[in-house]
């Protein structure tokens, strides 16, 4: 009989996703991940697996606890300027903001299970602005994206350097 989890996965997902989504999957390493869940090298690869599969979890944590919800929040309104506003100050604005948009850029062009879970998040988005937005959603979903990831590249404070 095997011992007890001694770590909390959720918290230990949570704490990959702010990784994985402040220096992407190839910027985070295994003793990256060690240091940040506090979860033992062994561990992790007993409950995981492997590196990739924990950043599938994250990814698949991420639209369920962050991308779904700021898609609801937008899928009701009809306005279109409401909905816009909306959209941009909620999608992807959590604690691992940028996950979705980094995995998009780093890891779908080379892993399918990746690119299934990024289209999965535009797709929810372009349907939430769908009501506003008639057939122009995938347009205005591409510009709340590229708004996100305009503010991910702006320089960080040179005090916290």
């Amino acid at each position: 009989m095997g011992r007890p989890r001694a770590f909390d996965t959720d918290q230990a997902v949570a704490a990959a996703a702010v990784l994985f989504a402040a220096h992407g999957f190839e910027g985070t390493s295994v003793d990256d991940l060690v240091s940040a869940t506090g979860v033992h090298r062994g561990s992790l690869y007993k409950v995981f697996g492997s590196k990739r599969s924990l950043h599938l979890t994250t990814l698949r944590a991420h639209l369920e606890g962050e991308i779904r919800p700021a898609v609801e929040a937008v899928a009701g309104i009809t306005d279109p300027g409401q909905a816009l506003e909306t959209a941009v100050a909620r999608f992807d604005d959590g604690p691992a903001a940028g996950l979705l948009l980094l995995a998009a850029a780093e890891r779908a062009p080379h892993d399918p299970e990746v690119a299934a879970l990024v289209e999965e998040g535009v797709t929810a988005l372009e349907g939430a602005l769908r009501p506003s937005h008639g057939d122009d959603a995938p347009q205005l979903a591409s510009t709340v994206l590229g708004a996100r990831l305009r503010l991910r590249a702006r320089p960080a404070d040179p005090k916290e350097y």
